[in-house]
């Protein structure tokens, strides 16, 4: 067995072999190098850079910044120790380039853009954004995807070079403010002027909507069974559920607010106008629901 540790499997040059116990070592050495420069980076992330109360996507990109550092640092060190140049590894790269440009472009495709996502920063951890149909918020930038958590609760792991391709809507890119609305129509013949002070009241007293851009009540149509507004509001959003929470308070106040001054929240009406010419006439049948009994009447 020690003979065998001990043969040359390939020669760099005319003047170094290198033995199976060396390639083997070498390589359980990179391995723990790895091991241990995640624990750094993470170590110092935690304890070093924490204090400076830095964005949590820059925390990620500092540790991933340590993380390949340490590993360099470490890997040199290693093949040095051992008296491995590194030129040892040059038909190891070939193979990887190889099998990269055949089989990995997508893989290397998704792990550029994930640098390119958290150096331009086109979405943020913790920012709420719009992916195909998908509201939900970002949970994790990695390097090969993104984690995203919808509205419902179940997470997305989307590619990140599909990211950087797609029409990406982040609500909270600029500030975590989203402009919202709420709709309520109330009969016909209230007073329009009463139900816009009760709406202004509502949403100003909501600790939520902030006051600049100021809220607005919106008369918006004359319709069918109902006089419609439409309360145009913005609000500081922590999560993607308080959106919903939000506009689901502003309702139960309108409702409570209409119910004390009298005013009635409109429901689908229809007024029926029958039309008999003269000297005629069609049976008529009226009936209450649980009475067997008919009458019938011209």
């Amino acid at each position: 067995m020690q003979e065998l540790l001990s043969k040359p499997i390939f020669s760099i040059g005319e003047n170094f072999d290198v033995t199976l116990s060396q390639l083997l070592l070498a390589i359980l050495f990179v391995i723990i190098a790895a091991l241990l420069s995640h624990y750094v980076a993470k170590l110092i992330t935690k304890k070093v850079l924490a204090k400076f109360k830095l964005a949590e996507d820059n925390l990620v990109i500092f540790k991933r910044l340590i993380f390949f550092v340490f590993l360099g640092i470490i890997t040199v060190t290693t093949l040095s120790f051992f008296n491995i140049p590194l030129t040892a590894f040059a038909f190891i790269s070939g193979a990887v380039a190889i099998g990269a440009g055949f089989g990995a472009k997508t893989v290397m495709d998704n792990f550029i853009s994930g640098w390119i996502l958290m150096s331009e920063r086109p979405l943020r951890i913790n920012d709420i954004i719009e992916f195909e149909d998908h509201l939900g918020r970002v949970i994790e930038v990695g390097n090969r995807s993104t984690m995203i958590r919808r509205i419902d609760g179940a997470h997305m792991v989307v590619p990140n070079s599909s990211l950087l391709q797609a029409n990406l809507i982040n609500w909270t890119l600029v500030d975590p403010n989203i402009r919202t609305s709420v709709r309520v129509g109330v009969e016909y013949g209230s007073d329009v002027s009463k139900v816009k002070e009760i709406l202004e009241k509502v949403m100003k007293e909501h600790e939520s909507v902030i006051d600049d851009p100021e809220p607005m009540v919106i008369f918006e149509d004359f319709a069918d069974s109902s006089l419609l507004f439409e309360l145009w509001f913005w609000a500081k959003v922590g999560a993607v559920r308080e959106l919903r929470t939000i506009r689901s308070d502003i309702r139960f106040k309108i409702n409570k607010e209409f119910q004390e001054a009298g005013i009635v929240i409109a429901f689908p009406q229809r007024d029926l106008h029958f039309k008999f010419a003269e000297g005629k006439g069609f049976p008529v049948t009226l009936s209450h629901p649980g009475d067997s009994s008919n009458k019938d009447g011209d």
